[in-house]
C-alpha cells in the first residue's frame, strides 16, 4: 500500500500544481465564479463515491449542518472562487507560486485565532521568509509592472479563507470525530448547492467550445484536482502519516512553474525564481518548527478537512 500511496503523492503534486493552467483555459470562455461551480459540481462526484463505498455517510451527521455550511463556504466556495479570480488575472506560474503560501496563511490564522500555536525562532524565521516571497512577486513597488496587485489579492484572500477553514475546523469539526470521507462530501456538496443559489449559469456552456478548455476544466480541475485528489490525498495520510502527506505542498508550485514557462511561455523574472525559494524555504521551517514541538499526528486520527486547506 505504501507504493501506491507514493504514486498517490506524484499524482497529487502533478494534479494540483497544473490546476492553474486549466482555470487559464477555461478563464477565456466563463467567469471564475462559473469555473468554481463547475469544478466542484464535477468534483463531488468522486468524493461522494468514495464516501458511499466506505460507508461512512450517516444521516445521523445532519445535525452538524451548520458547521459543514461554514466549511463548505470557508473551505471550498470563496477558496475556490478567490484562487480562480486570481488565476485568471495572472500567469499561471505566477499563481501557482503564491499557492506555495497556504501553509504561512494557516500558521498566521491559527497563531491569532486559536493561541494554540507556539512562536519559536525558527517558525517566525519561516513566516518572515514566505512573505517575503510573497512581497517579491507582487512587487507593489513597481510602477506599470507586469504583475496585477488585483490578481496578487485574490489569491491572498484565498490563502486566507483556508487558513480560516482549519482553525474553524481544529476548534468546531474535528472534536466531532467524523470519518474524513464524510466530512468532505457533505462540505464540497453543500457548497455546490450554495454555488447553484448565487452564479448564474448562463453562457456557461461557452467552455465546451474549446475541447482544451473543457477537458481541463471537468477531468483536470473538477475530477482530479478536486474530487480524485482528496481520496489520493486520504490514501496518503492513512499509508504514510499526516506530515508525509503535508509535504506535497512544496510540489504544486513547482509544477506550475514548469507548466507555465516550459510549455506555456510564461516570462518569470529572477526575482520570481527567488521568491518561489523563499517562500518553500519559509513553509519547510514552520514543518520543521512543527516537528519539534509536537509528535506526528497518527494517520486514523484524523485530519478534519485539511485536504480542503492543501488542494490549490
Amino acid at each position: 500500500m505504501k507504493k501506491t500511496a507514493w504514486l498517490a503523492f506524484c499524482f497529487l503534486g502533478f494534479i494540483w500544481g497544473s490546476n492553474f493552467i486549466f482555470v487559464k483555459w477555461a478563464a477565456e470562455y466563463i467567469t471564475p465564479a462559473q469555473i468554481t461551480l463547475l469544478r466542484v459540481v464535477f468534483g463531488f462526484l468522486p468524493v461522494f463515491l468514495f464516501a458511499l463505498s466506505r460507508g461512512e455517510l450517516r444521516w445521523s451527521h445532519a445535525r452538524h449542518v451548520h458547521h459543514f455550511a461554514v466549511m463548505a463556504l470557508v473551505a471550498t466556495a470563496l477558496y475556490y472562487f478567490a484562487f480562480a479570480k486570481g488565476t485568471a488575472l495572472l500567469p499561471s506560474s505566477i499563481a501557482g507560486m503564491l499557492s506555495g503560501a497556504i501553509p504561512l496563511f494557516t500558521f498566521v490564522c491559527a497563531f491569532l485565532f486559536l493561541r494554540e500555536e507556539r512562536i519559536t525562532a525558527t517558525k517566525a524565521v519561516g513566516v518572515a521568509l514566505g512573505f517575503l516571497g510573497v512581497l517579491l512577486i507582487a512587487q507593489p513597488w513597481s510602477v506599470g509592472g507586469d504583475i496585477e496587485m488585483a490578481g496578487v489579492a485574490w489569491m491572498i484572500a484565498g490563502t486566507f479563507s483556508v487558513g480560516c477553514s482549519f482553525v474553524y475546523a481544529r476548534k468546531f469539526v474535528n472534536p466531532l470525530k467524523l470519518p474524513a470521507a464524510a466530512l468532505t462530501t457533505y462540505q464540497i456538496g453543500i457548497a455546490m448547492l450554495l454555488l447553484f443559489m448565487v452564479i448564474p449559469v448562463e453562457g456557461i456552456g461557452a467552455v465546451f467550445a474549446d475541447d482544451r478548455a473543457w477537458i481541463g476544466l471537468v477531468i483536470g480541475l473538477g475530477l482530479c484536482g478536486t474530487g480524485l485528489a482528496y481520496v489520493a490525498y486520504y490514501h496518503i495520510v492513512e499509508n504514510l502519516g499526516a506530515l508525509a502527506a503535508s509535504s506535497v505542498t512544496y510540489i504544486p508550485p513547482v509544477v506550475a512553474l514548469v507548466i507555465g514557462v516550459v510549455f506555456v511561455g510564461e516570462a518569470i523574472q529572477l526575482i520570481g525564481y527567488l521568491a518561489m525559494c523563499l517562500i518553500l524555504a519559509g513553509v519547510a521551517l514552520l514543518q520543521f518548527g512543527s516537528r519539534k514541538v509536537a509528535p506526528e499526528v497518527e494517520p486514523d486520527a484524523g485530519v478534519g478537512l485539511a485536504p480542503a486547506g492543501k488542494a490549490p
